[in-house]
């Protein structure tokens, strides 16, 4: 597929942007959520910090699907789309951190990932050696924003046994994802290794 020359300003990279600016909105109306009494259950504004994350997370893939099916793969999307990823992952997780649903472990070692990869990626740019992205890194995004969504579906329910349930779902979830977190920047360091190193 030929790069896209034209404009920065197609409809794949005013999806990431968008993504982009509704981060720190999203996070306003979770916080203003969190001065109901009883902590969400079932209020309007924890309905839609809810709504409002899980459409975030919906596009995660359009503007990738967007940007390929037009020919319109610009460096602005491909420098864009990875911010938006991590500030969706980032300050879903903090704010999960701050309620004292997830464990800072998980918190740490997502954004020692995050740290590790961009540096990586800075050091093999400078040599002019591009590393794949694998599949690893999609399941690893995947999963964190699906096991998010399940959390803040669980605490915006009533007290019941369902949410309960799903807050365990939720937890296995957040499991795997550390799991595929760890593994995708251990697979991704393997492979920038002979550049790292200069072994090659």
């Amino acid at each position: 597929m030929n790069k896209h020359t034209g404009s920065i300003w197609t409809p794949a990279n005013i999806v990431t942007l968008v993504r982009v600016v509704l981060m720190p909105v999203w996070l306003l109306i979770a916080e203003a959520a969190r001065v109901d009494e009883a902590l969400y259950q079932g209020s309007a504004v924890a309905w839609l910090s809810f709504f409002l994350y899980t459409a975030i997370a919906l596009t995660d893939k359009l503007d990738g699907y967007l940007a390929r099916s037009r020919g319109e793969v610009t460096n602005f999307g491909k420098f864009l789309d990875p911010i938006a990823d991590k500030l969706c992952v980032t300050c879903a997780m903090l704010y999960l951190l701050e309620l004292g649903i997830v464990p800072s472990g998980y918190v740490l070692l997502i954004l020692a990932r995050e740290f590790l990869v961009s540096g990586l990626r800075m050091v093999l740019a400078s040599e002019g050696t591009v590393v794949a992205a694998s599949n690893l890194g999609k399941w690893k995004t995947a999963v964190t924003m699906l096991s998010i969504g399940g959390y803040l579906f669980a605490i915006t329910l009533p007290a019941c046994a369902f949410a309960n349930t799903l807050m365990t779902i939720s937890d296995v979830l957040m499991v795997a994802a550390v799991i595929l977190t760890a593994w995708s920047g251990i697979d991704y360091l393997v492979k920038a290794w002979p550049t790292v190193s200069g072994t090659r």
